[in-house]
C-alpha cells in the first residue's frame, strides 16, 4: 500500500487549540508549517516552537486568500496539505440576529473555505496529489436553538468537502471532512473533576487528522466523527 508522504502543510484559522495541535503533529512528522490568522501576534510562541511561519490572512477575501497561496508557494513550497480550521458564530434569538453579523458567520465557516480549497485544488491537481481537510463541529450535521448561523455556515462547509470528495477524490486529492461533536479541552476549559475526559483533547483529535492523511487512497474516508465518550448522541 503506498502511504503519501507529505511536506508542507498550511493551517488557515490557526490559534491555540486543534490548530496548534496539528502545527505540533506535522513538525513532529518533518513536514514545514505555514499558518494563516487574521492576527498572527498570538502565534509568536507556536511558530517559535514549530518552526512554522505565519501569514496575516482574512479568509473571506479572495484577493487576501490568493496572495497567501502564493506567498507560501515562494516562501516554502506549495502546500500540499491543507486545513481548514476558521468558524465564526452570532447567537441569539432568530428574530433578533443581526443580519451583518450572520452574513459574517457564514462568510468565515464556509465562504472563506471554498477559497481556501479553490487556491488549493489549483495547486494540487496538476500533480494529482494532496489533501484537503475541513475542521466541521456538531452543527455540521444538527442546528441548535439560538444558533443559527453557526449551522447554517458549518452545513454549507460540510456540502462543500462532500461535494469535493466526489470531484477530487479521482484526481488523487484527499478530501476529509471533521465533526468535533463535543467541546474540546483547553487551558481555560478543562474537564470537571467528576468526568475525566468529557471535553476533547486536541492532540488527540490531531492524531485522528494525521490518521486519515495516512490512509491508502484505496480506502480513503471523506468524513470522520470524533465525540468524548460520554457525548450522547
Amino acid at each position: 500500500m503506498d502511504i503519501p508522504a507529505y511536506k508542507i502543510a498550511l493551517i488557515v484559522g490557526a490559534g491555540e487549540g486543534l490548530s496548534a495541535s496539528l502545527a505540533r503533529l506535522f513538525a513532529r512528522e518533518k513536514i514545514r508549517v505555514a499558518l494563516a490568522a487574521r492576527k498572527i501576534e498570538k502565534l509568536g510562541a507556536l511558530c517559535s516552537e514549530t518552526g512554522a511561519r505565519a501569514y496575516p490572512c482574512d479568509a473571506t477575501n479572495p484577493e487576501e486568500v490568493e496572495r497567501l497561496f502564493g506567498l507560501v508557494e515562494r516562501e516554502i513550497g506549495p502546500p500540499d496539505v491543507v486545513v481548514y480550521n476558521a468558524s465564526a458564530r452570532a447567537r441569539g434569538p432568530l428574530v433578533d440576529l443581526v443580519p451583518a453579523d450572520v452574513q459574517q458567520a457564514i462568510a468565515v465557516s464556509a465562504f472563506g473555505g471554498f477559497l481556501v480549497a479553490q487556491q488549493a485544488a489549483q495547486r494540487m491537481l496538476p500533480n494529482k496529489q494532496g489533501a484537503i481537510l475541513f475542521t466541521g463541529a456538531s452543527a455540521s450535521v444538527k442546528g441548535y436553538a439560538q444558533s443559527a448561523p453557526f449551522a447554517m455556515g458549518k452545513f454549507a462547509l460540510r456540502g462543500l468537502a462532500q461535494s469535493m470528495a466526489r470531484e477530487l477524490s479521482p484526481q488523487g486529492i484527499h478530501v476529509a471532512h471533521f465533526v468535533i461533536d463535543g467541546g474540546i479541552r483547553s487551558a481555560a476549559r478543562q474537564d470537571p473533576a467528576e468526568r475525566p475526559d468529557s471535553l476533547l483533547d486536541p492532540d488527540a483529535i490531531a492524531a485522528s487528522y494525521w490518521s486519515v492523511l495516512q490512509q491508502p487512497r484505496s480506502a480513503w474516508s471523506w468524513e470522520v466523527e470524533v465525540r468524548p465518550w460520554v457525548e450522547t448522541f
